[in-house]
């Protein structure tokens, strides 16, 4: 009885190699580049000028 044993990835008794998602461009769900470009508008978006005075306010140390 001189078995190997192979690392398991999952509960499935999948190697742990299968957990890791495929670089493939076909692999990505349909929705993911949409997903990507909507954050990256948000990112870019400046901030509130209510939001930076704030930010200014509490930098300072001052009370509002």
């Amino acid at each position: 009885m001189n078995e190997q044993k192979k690392s398991i990835g999952s509960a499935t008794g999948e190697p742990a190699d299968a957990e890791k998602p495929a670089k493939a461009d076909s692999a990505k769900p349909d929705w993911a580049d949409g997903l990507k470009q909507f954050y990256d508008s948000v990112v870019d978006e400046p901030l509130p000028d209510e939001l930076s005075k704030l930010l200014a306010q509490l930098d300072d140390g001052d009370d509002a």
